[in-house]
């Protein structure tokens, strides 16, 4: 029996559902078979000296309960304290200094095998000097903007790497986010690529016409998944619109760009034709997928985002920038367009799919590999194979 120790300061809760679902997805999955056991510690950052209390952000964080079983897997939430404008560089020590008491307390009834960090930063350091403090094997993955944006950060950098150097194993959800790793100063042979996982069953195509009238929508139809934030270049989309007469946009997501993408709508005259949906539960995306003749999602940075994936899964091409594993996932030209992120690039990338209109079976088949159960059975190995190579 594999005793794993799952670290994700980036995992679903009540008050925030959809935070980290594809973590959650993975764990899941691992948890699901029968030769492990899995315990999820997930911590979060709250300002010092009860000041969470005083900010709308931190009220609903801080009313989670310390530990509960969600979905069948006994989670714990710490609260490591954070200091703003420099909680940065203090996070992986402040985490680990946190954690280190509870994962002692949790070991004299569950003596985990391995760690397995989920997030390299601050995640990955944190979990490298708790694994040297209980004598276990640590495992980190990078999933994107934890090595893209956090490697760019004053103090932050030398950490990701002295972590990586010092992991007896790596994850990387894409090859060209090993690449960067490697480029970074991270050891090779050790990063092992694991892409993500789908649900084939619940993300399946479904009848296209029936979904659109579902959304009270008629004609071609275009949907972006992601968090309203400027990395994920919605407002390029929105301004891919006017160059599409007659095509309707749907974006989905929740964040601080919300009332700046509605004014840009407005002023674009696009109310009737673009629509901002707010965060929608997950179980609620196969269908808006598989009503939309284009997903687009025009990213600065990914490592391979999940929701590339579900949108080929349930059959429905995809416009996306060169960032991460795109290139590995749009190899054939029924699964869509890597276009550069500009307004008009994008509008060019989805006239030109919804002209060709793919078959949606064709589409399906490009990511007939992406299951939980190949993600899931890679992951053992991995795991199992730090703790062996460590015994």
């Amino acid at each position: 029996m594999l005793r794993v120790l799952t670290l994700s300061s980036l995992y679903p809760s009540a008050a925030r559902p959809g935070f980290g679902g594809f973590v959650e997805r993975q764990t899941l999955a691992l948890a699901s078979r029968s030769d492990v056991e899995v315990k999820v510690v997930a911590p979060f950052a709250v300002p010092p000296f009860g000041a969470g209390r005083w900010l709308p952000a931190y009220r609903a964080l801080l009313d989670l309960p310390e530990r509960e079983m969600r979905n069948g897997i006994e989670v714990y939430r710490p609260r490591f304290p954070t200091v703003p404008g420099v909680g940065g560089r203090i996070n992986p020590w402040s985490l680990g200094r946190t954690v280190a008491p509870l994962l002692a307390r949790i070991r004299r009834d569950f003596a985990f095998d391995v760690i397995d960090a989920e997030f390299f930063y601050p995640d990955g350091p944190a979990a490298v000097a708790l694994g040297q403090r209980f004598g276990v094997p640590v495992s980190i993955k990078a999933r994107g903007s934890d090595i893209h944006f956090w490697s760019g950060q004053k103090g932050c950098r030398d950490q990701i790497i002295r972590a990586g150097r010092a992991a007896d194993g790596m994850l990387a959800v894409s090859g060209a986010l090993r690449s960067d790793m490697i480029a970074l100063g991270l050891p090779g042979e050790r990063i092992r690529v694991h892409p993500t996982g789908v649900d084939q069953t619940l993300f399946a195509p479904m009848p296209r016409g029936e979904a659109k009238a579902a959304l009270g929508i008629d004609g071609p139809l275009v949907v972006s998944i992601g968090n309203l934030i400027p990395l994920k270049g919605h407002e390029l989309l929105i301004e891919a619109m006017t160059a599409l007469p007659g095509v309707t946009l749907v974006i989905a997501g929740q964040g601080p760009e919300r009332d700046r993408l509605a004014s840009r709508i407005a002023s674009a005259g696009l109310q009737d034709r673009v629509r901002l949906l707010g965060a929608l539960p997950h179980a609620a995306l196969p269908a808006l997928l598989s009503a939309a003749d284009v997903m687009a999602l025009a990213s600065a940075s990914e490592g391979l985002a999940n929701v590339w994936v579900e949108a080929l899964a349930c059959g429905t091409p995809i416009v996306i920038t060169d960032v991460g594993g795109a290139r590995e996932l749009v190899m054939r030209a029924e699964a869509g367009r890597i276009v550069d992120r500009t307004a008009e690039a994008f509008a060019s990338g989805i006239a030109e799919m919804l002209a060709g209109k793919p078959d949606s079976a064709v589409v399906r088949s490009t990511v007939a590999n992406f299951t939980w159960e190949r993600n899931s059975a890679a992951l053992f190995d991995h795991l199992a194979g730090l703790v062996a190579a460590r015994r």
